[in-house]
């Protein structure tokens, strides 16, 4: 009779839910985390009904009893639709297409985003996501940058042994945003990276478009109206230093090229007639490729 009440006890769900790989106990240990209103108990009847399934679990209905809710753990499993967040892109457009794809709202997507996200751009790691058919905003938002974080974490730990998430974002992945915009492909990344630093060291200004191209800004053409326009500390013409954050998501490869920039002394660079950049340590010699790059 006992056992009758506890599974017949009412239990509240969002009706997706994410489930983590591991083990039963550590699979409850996460749900009780989050608010759902599970005991260590619930451990035992999992290991009865059988192992939970991970990833997302489409609940379907947002009050059902405690058996149904561990019934499906174990049974159930969400749609999933593709959601792919490329190399060099804002969030804020990133977040316009989700919106898009998944038939959510924009606007509250944009808002819930900021106030979980320790910094405006950059969080978020270029991928191909696979979420689940009628998630909502905020289990979105919170999915994607709580999964983000614990990568970048990873990431740094990796390179460095620890993890600084201020010199993180506002040094390293500021400075791979902006080689991320400004490379014509991966080889070139430690070579951007180079005349950054070169440059930050000597006190010049970046003097970098693809600073400007943050935000709504991201596919916009930097024209020299929007140079002079545009006071936004992501001019780099008119401000020294690096912008006060990322200005897009970046690779894995501009995040190494800007922890390990090549050995050259360049502090121009200008793109070439085959879309590749020439570099050069000479501003007299810069003026001679821009000449050439124009016939």
């Amino acid at each position: 009779m006992m056992l009758s009440y506890y599974l017949s006890v009412p239990i509240n769900s969002t009706k997706v839910i994410y489930v983590p790989k591991g083990s039963i106990k550590k699979i409850i240990t996460y749900l009780i985390d989050k608010k759902f209103e599970l005991t260590p108990l619930d451990v035992y009847f999992l290991r009865f009904l059988g192992s939970p399934q991970s990833g997302w679990i489409d609940i379907g209905i947002t009050k059902l009893s405690r058996g149904d809710f561990l019934y499906k753990l174990t049974k159930a499993k969400a749609p999933v639709i593709e959601v792919t967040l490329i190399p060099g892109e804002t969030t804020e457009i990133f977040l316009k297409e989700a919106a898009d794809r998944l038939k959510l709202n924009f606007k509250k997507l944009n808002r819930l985003y900021l106030e979980i996200s320790p910094f405006p751009d950059g969080v978020l790691i270029p991928d191909t996501y696979h979420i689940p058919i009628g998630i909502d905003e905020k289990h979105f938002i919170y999915y994607m940058v709580s999964t983000s974080l614990k990568r970048h974490k990873k990431i740094s730990e990796k390179f460095f042994g620890k993890y600084d998430k201020e010199r993180w974002f506002k040094k390293y992945i500021t400075i791979a945003s902006i080689i991320q915009k400004e490379a014509a492909n991966e080889q070139e990344m430690p070579l951007i990276s180079a005349v950054i630093y070169n440059r930050l060291k000597l006190g010049m200004p970046l003097q970098m478009d693809g600073a400007l191209n943050y935000g709504k800004y991201s596919h916009v053409k930097i024209t020299k109206k929007r140079i002079r326009n545009d006071n936004s500390p992501f001019n780099t013409y008119k401000f020294k230093g690096l912008p006060p954050f990322p200005v897009c998501c970046v690779s894995k490869e501009a995040i190494k090229a800007a922890i390990f920039p090549a050995k050259v002394n360049y502090l121009y660079f200008v793109k070439g007639k085959n879309g590749n950049h020439i570099f050069t340590s000479s501003y007299k010699r810069h003026l001679t490729n821009i000449k050439a790059v124009k016939k």
